[in-house]
């Protein structure tokens, strides 16, 4: 009879994204883009990880990786009149062919212009200038502590080493999903669909989702794999996943967006379940 298996996909836990209290940081370090309520929920995801780690029979962690020059950061963009262009602001292209606002390197307009476009053609999102986060080599690119411990104690009980994705290095094309970046750079294949990772998680007969924010990142990987995983592992379906509700939240001010993330994924059969209510 064949065993079940279960793997856990934690989709971006690091310190940027969580609402960490000073007692759960360096002095001098502070999350540049905190997820309200993404510090409970590592919290709650580190203790699943050490009640059900001999039940996990693979872990994968995805990293949000970027570099300060980044089309989605404050520093690649201008105002029409020169001045900063602040965070949280969204930026499209009929704003950028009427002058509001500019790349910094005006040379970069044409590629920025057609980055915008393919992106909006897509619909699902528009290009939102976020803090810089996620900074290559930073403290702030790192897992939250207690994720990371309990993913190296797994490591020691089962023997086997975490799988760790880095997304978003390509500083052209916003990658909130690890599956594919929004607009794949066909000169950068790190961009382009991840088959070798849809592959691996579509062994599994459990896969557990969970991180961070459910309205971007988790999302976007989620719906990624329901899109894709049919076309490549014959019998596949959405039921499979079990999206871990309380180890995920949304950025503030787009609940609405994790609200449709999540009845998305029961209409398309996925499961959604609490960690204490998982029975593996």
């Amino acid at each position: 009879m064949a065993t079940r298996t279960t793997q856990l996909l934690v989709i971006d836990p690091q310190n940027d994204f969580c609402d960490l209290p000073a007692s759960h940081r360096p002095a001098c370090s502070t999350p540049s883009l905190p997820v309200a309520g993404a510090h409970a929920d590592m919290q709650r995801l580190a203790a699943f990880i050490r009640s059900q780690g001999d039940q996990l029979d693979a872990i994968t962690v995805t990293l949000d990786s970027h570099q300060r020059f980044d089309i989605a950061h404050p520093g690649f963009w201008q105002t029409g009149a020169g001045a900063e262009v602040t965070p949280f602001t969204p930026i499209t292209a009929a704003q950028v062919r009427a002058g509001d606002f500019m790349p910094r390197d005006v040379a970069a307009l044409p590629r920025t212009l057609a980055y915008l476009d393919a992106l909006e053609a897509q619909g699902r999102y528009t290009l939102m200038v976020w803090p810089v986060h996620c900074e290559v080599g930073s403290w702030g690119h790192g897992i939250h502590a207690d994720v990371l411990a309990a993913c190296g104690d797994w490591q020691l009980q089962r023997q086997r080493a975490v799988h760790n994705v880095f997304k978003g290095t390509n500083p052209w094309t916003e990658h909130y999903s690890a599956i594919e970046a929004e607009v794949p750079d066909a000169d950068d294949t790190s961009t382009a669909l991840n088959t070798v990772l849809l592959q691996s998680l579509g062994q599994a007969d459990v896969l557990l989702i969970a991180g961070e924010a459910s309205s971007h990142c988790v999302r976007s990987t989620t719906e990624h794999i329901v899109q894709h995983l049919p076309h490549l592992v014959p019998g596949w379906q959405a039921s499979h996943i079990v999206l871990l509700t309380d180890g995920m939240s949304p950025v503030a001010g787009f609940e609405a967006q994790h609200q449709a993330f999540q009845d998305g994924m029961r209409k398309a059969g996925a499961q959604l379940a609490s960690m204490h209510e998982i029975s593996l």
